[in-house]
């Protein structure tokens, strides 16, 4: 008899939820992502960020049987990632505003 190799479920969640909770996460890191683009300081990042990370976290943390847990994972991820990244883009508006003064009053 061959052993059964579906993997298991904890939560009960059919395969068709499962692919919704997918869907859903994913679209959520999409989302995110245009976000955080838009993002001009640490602060909207880490808002934004922990925002999409607490929406994905939750879809995913509901396949698993513990969506509380999955939300707090994904918020506190998804707010130091933001707060990076709108940091980042903070220094490259700076960095680029630099250059283009510098240019100016070199001419």
């Amino acid at each position: 008899m061959k052993p059964d190799s579906r993997r298991p479920r904890r939560s009960g969640a059919s395969r068709g939820e499962e692919r919704a909770v997918v869907r859903l996460a994913r679209a959520a890191a999409i989302t995110g992502l245009v976000l955080l683009a838009s993002c001009e300081n640490a602060g909207q990042g880490a808002l934004s960020g922990g925002a999409v990370g607490a929406l994905g976290g939750l879809a995913i943390g509901s396949v698993s049987g513990n969506a509380g847990a999955g939300a707090v994972i994904g918020a506190v991820s998804g707010a130091v990632v933001g707060g990076v990244i709108g940091d980042q883009n903070r220094r490259a508006s700076e960095q680029q505003q630099q250059i283009r003064y510098s240019e100016g009053g070199a001419r």
